[in-house]
């Protein structure tokens, strides 16, 4: 079966700007913040039990060939081939005996076999190995059926890669497979970019502590706080601050400013609208900061806003939690991957099917909670996704497998449409 995974193209209509407003439609939005952002310095490096998750600066090549030696794939008997003359079956004596870690041994003589273990080397001369199970041993001898052919049972010098080769690019992030093929190839540690700085700054005058008991009325547990740094935890960035944003202008300015100063990241949650107690957006540009967009068509999130002050990236996220989550689902870890000098994208988008049809209101594209519930008779994910949107409403995300994404211009889709889905986790 031949799988072709493919992005939809603009035409797909989950990019499309809202013409009521001239909001940009996501794609452009995540093509202006990859232009405008550019991946933070400084690189150190790790020894391979503290790399998981980081990304390389520097490529890591191959310090020798591997193999490094010809060497056995099984056990069994390693042997000339052209020694078996005539029609077999072969009678040979076991001269030699080769155990994974000897060094140094003597030629194979023409007419004899040397007994190999898994990962033995090959004693010079012999060009097959015959698995253990397919002679017959009688004492010092072995008598060999079928004549194998040249090169059987063995892994020659350099046939998975030579010294010098690359073996994982710049911008890879570390895994466990990366870890395994750099030890393979002779490396105890990698040069990797530093950990990103990132402060996080919570607005609303609103919300308190998660587990306070009794909340006033007109108070809400604070949810963004949590959820963010969860969503933070992660082995290339380190949260320098964390803090909440006084709901007034000349505080704003203050908060941004000292994040400015210590961080790579300004995360923010509120304060990006237009409301009287929203001072964000101003409050950046007069600590010198300058807006890459604000406000995109989707829903939710259309107030996101994106900006940079010198090096220093700013993601001002909308304050309901759903909200929030999803902005940062799509744009806070495409900035976090830019800024960390990633090389390919992570949560690559792909087709699905809806399960079920689909009503709604056109305009802005729409991001709905989805779950994988099967697959169709082409090999597709079929999902069901949730009911209109409540950008206050975080708990179908739970459940959730990702994010479908809804076309603008569309007001209603069937059973079976084709849409774009985005999945919360592809590593």
């Amino acid at each position: 079966m031949i799988m072709v995974h493919r992005r939809l193209g603009a035409g797909c209509g989950c990019d499309a700007p809202d013409p009521r407003t001239g909001l940009i439609g996501i794609e452009e939005a995540l093509t202006r913040l990859v232009a405008q952002i550019e991946p933070v310095p400084g690189t150190e490096r790790l020894g391979l039990s503290d790399v998981v998750g980081r990304v390389l600066a520097e490529p890591v090549r191959a310090l020798s060939d591997m193999p490094r030696f010809d060497h056995s794939a099984m056990d069994g008997y390693a042997i000339r081939r052209a020694g078996l003359s005539g029609n077999g079956p072969w009678r040979l004596p076991v001269v030699l005996r080769c155990a994974a870690g000897h060094g140094t041994l003597p030629d194979l003589p023409e007419g004899a076999a040397a007994h190999v273990f898994t990962g033995a080397p090959i004693p010079f001369g012999a060009d097959c190995v015959v698995p253990q199970e397919a002679v017959r041993r009688h004492a010092d001898r072995i008598e060999i059926p079928l004549r194998p052919p040249t090169g059987a049972n063995i892994r020659t010098r350099g046939e998975e890669w030579s010294a010098g080769n690359p073996i994982l690019p710049r911008g890879t992030r570390v895994t466990a497979r990366s870890v395994a093929a750099a030890a393979a190839a002779g490396h105890a540690a990698m040069i990797v970019r530093r950990r990103l700085r990132i402060t996080l700054l919570v607005s609303g005058a609103e919300i308190v502590a998660p587990g306070a008991p009794d909340p006033r009325d007109g108070t809400i547990w604070d949810v963004n706080t949590p959820m963010l740094r969860a969503a933070l935890a992660r082995p290339d960035v380190r949260i320098v601050a964390m803090d909440r944003i006084p709901d007034d202008a000349e505080g704003t300015r203050v908060a941004l400013a000292e994040a400015a100063r210590v961080s790579d990241l300004i995360v923010t949650t509120g304060g990006v609208s237009v409301g009287e107690e929203d001072h964000l957006r101003a409050a950046f540009a007069e600590i010198g900061g300058v807006e890459i967009f604000s406000g995109v068509a989707m829903k939710p999130g259309k107030p996101i806003t994106c900006g940079v002050r010198g090096k220093v990236a700013w993601l001002g996220l909308p304050g309901n939690p759903q909200a929030a989550f999803v902005t940062w689902t799509l744009f806070g870890t495409a900035l976090a991957r830019r800024l960390s000098g990633l090389a390919r994208p992570e949560n690559a988008r792909r087709h699905v099917v809806l399960a079920h049809a689909v009503t709604r209101k056109p305009g802005r594209c729409e991001l709905r909670a989805a779950t994988v519930v099967g697959t169709d008779g082409q090999g597709r994910d079929v999902v069901e996704c949730s009911g209109p949107v409540h950008s206050g409403q975080v708990g179908g995300l739970a459940a959730a497998d990702g994010l479908v994404l809804l076309p603008a211009e569309a007001d209603a889709l069937p059973e079976a449409a084709l849409v774009e889905f985005h999945p919360f986790c592809s590593e």
